[in-house]
Formats: structure tokens, C-alpha cells, sequence
């Protein structure tokens, strides 16, 4: 279950940093339930919600919790610190809050400017995709499909995991992020593991050659 403390909100029966039992927030499975709208209003159909999101893909807690409540009898009990709590238990920084706004920070199908930061991004960052697409990427370069952004991950470790969704053995790309910024491409950081770029044109990636073991090797090799 979610609860918060005097440290803010958590996951689980006590706060990790305080030890308090926190006062009840949601169950899991309201939390659940929570973010898949949060995911598809946010990222993709705010129009569905009657939901007004402006340029840089912000809307509005109030009128997302009324709107919901409307539509989803059952979550009369919405509020805007519930959207708060989901933003702050979320290890991979799907979504932010500023003041009384909320939005997705990646992943959108909706036409949206990006406002995110362009520093600390890493010199090399990972793209997975299955045998086929290899010859394909290797001769188009990386588009961005029906979102709108290429999504690379910052670590192998978090590349290999989102491969495994759809791959037992993803084969993976690096991407010179490095030679991409000199020659004017804009890379942004979007939640914890995430980066975000318009295209990878061919000349900045390369494959890694290897199979499950020798991938496993390179993780490995990337966490000491």
C-alpha cells in the first residue's frame, strides 16, 4: 500500500527513512489503477478526459481529479496529493508535479515541446531491439514510431531490461551521444533512466556484439 510520513510518501507498511506507519494513502491496487490513467491521459488522450494540457504537456491536478472522478465513480476519493503520491513512488520519474500541475515527463503520442534539461547526458546510451530490426536500424538509423521521441536508455543494465519485455535475448545498440550533440542534435533527460532525442541517424550507432552471457559480462562490468 502506499502511505505518507513526515518524510513524504512511500511504498509499504513503514517509511524507510523515518520508520513511521505513515498515515494510509491508497492500496496498491488503487495505486495501479491510478497510474495506468495517469499514463494515458498524460501521455496520450488528455481530449478524452476533457482535460485542456498546454504546450509543454502540463495539466491541471484539480481538474484531472474531477474529471476522473466523473468518469470512474468508484475514485470519489481522488485528490490532487494522490497524483502527488504516484509521482514520488515511481523509481523511474514518469511523471512530475509543479505547484498545481501535473505531467508525463516521456512517452507521449500527443504533440507536446519538450522543457526538459539537456545536461548530464551520458557519452554512450542504449538502444534494444529484437535480430530483425538490426539490419534495418544499421541502414535507417533510430525513428521515433508512433511516439514522439526515440526513447534510449542511459545504462546497458536498463536497456537489457526494457528489451527483455519483448525479447528473451535483445540485441542491443550503443549510441555516440557525444558525436550526435557536436553535430547539433538535442538529447533531454526525462525521469531517472531515461533520455530523449527526435532520431539516431545511422552513423551514431553501433551494435554490441554478444550473446545473453557476454551481455551479462558488460552489465556487469558497468556497475563496478
Amino acid at each position: 500500500m502506499i502511505r505518507e510520513s513526515s518524510h513524504g510518501f512511500f511504498r509499504g507498511e513503514n517509511c524507510p527513512v523515518t520508520n513511521e506507519e505513515g498515515r494510509f494513502v491508497m492500496s496498491d491496487r488503487e495505486g495501479e489503477s491510478l497510474g495506468r490513467i495517469m499514463a494515458g491521459v498524460l501521455r496520450h488522450f488528455p481530449e478524452k478526459f476533457g482535460l485542456e494540457m498546454d504546450f509543454n504537456g502540463w495539466v491541471d491536478m484539480n481538474a484531472f481529479c474531477e474529471s476522473v472522478k466523473k468518469k470512474r465513480r468508484q475514485m470519489h476519493w481522488l485528490r490532487p496529493r494522490h497524483l502527488r503520491a504516484i509521482t514520488t513512488i515511481d523509481e523511474k520519474g514518469r511523471y512530475e508535479t509543479k505547484g498545481d500541475m501535473v505531467r508525463a515527463t516521456y512517452a507521449h503520442s500527443v504533440d507536446i515541446e519538450l522543457d526538459l534539461p539537456t545536461d548530464d547526458i551520458p557519452d554512450i546510451l542504449y538502444y534494444p531491439c529484437n535480430d530483425d530490426a538490426v539490419s534495418i536500424l544499421e541502414r535507417d538509423g533510430i525513428l521515433p514510431g508512433d511516439r514522439r521521441h526515440v526513447h534510449l536508455s542511459r545504462t546497458l543494465e536498463g536497456s537489457w531490461e526494457a528489451g527483455r519485455v519483448r525479447e528473451d535475448v535483445p540485441r542491443i545498440f550503443e549510441v555516440d551521444s557525444v558525436r550526435a550533440i557536436a553535430d547539433g542534435y538535442t538529447f533531454w533527460r526525462a525521469g531517472v533512466r531515461v533520455v530523449l532525442v527526435e532520431q539516431v541517424p545511422p552513423e551514431y550507432l553501433s551494435i554490441i556484439d554478444g550473446n545473453n552471457e557476454g551481455i551479462q559480462s558488460l552489465i556487469a562490468a558497468e556497475e563496478e
